[in-house]
């Protein structure tokens, strides 16, 4: 496979899993705004469904980030500082990623204490991670 495919699917799915980074915390602010158990239960089986979808997108992220890595060898990690610092940033994406379960689970036990304006801080969260990402594997300026 050539870097260029690695590259084309390691985007990819990172937008996929995004994606469902950036939807599953809106799902949240209007499952904490509701008060219906009926809409709570179905927000129970979207938030579910959702991150269970997104978690392989997050698998594959991974798969091919360190299948380019390995592609371009031991010396260009090395020397890659703005690679390093991406790297710190992105665990923190996995971090969050498994949050978002917990999260999960608390909803669907109804055991969630935050309001929906804390998540809507979390949901904006990620948006200046992926920026600072996104700017290191463009510009690599460090």
């Amino acid at each position: 496979m050539t870097i260029l495919w690695l590259k084309a699917l390691h985007i990819f799915f990172m937008v996929a899993w995004f994606a469902g980074i950036f939807y599953l915390p809106r799902l949240f602010v209007y499952h904490a705004e509701t008060n219906q158990q009926v809409v709570r239960d179905q927000f129970k089986v979207m938030e579910r469904r959702l991150w269970l979808f997104v978690t392989p997108f997050a698998l594959l992220t991974l798969v091919f980030g360190l299948a380019l890595i390995y592609t371009y060898g031991y010396a260009w990690f090395a020397a890659s500082t703005w690679l390093h610092i991406k790297l710190a940033l992105v665990a923190l994406i996995y971090v969050y990623h498994f949050y978002l379960w917990s999260l999960v689970k608390q909803f669907a036990a109804d055991k969630i204490t935050h309001s929906s304006r804390y998540f809507r801080i979390l949901n904006e969260a990620p948006v200046l991670i992926l920026l600072a990402v996104v700017l290191l594997a463009v510009v690599k300026f460090i």
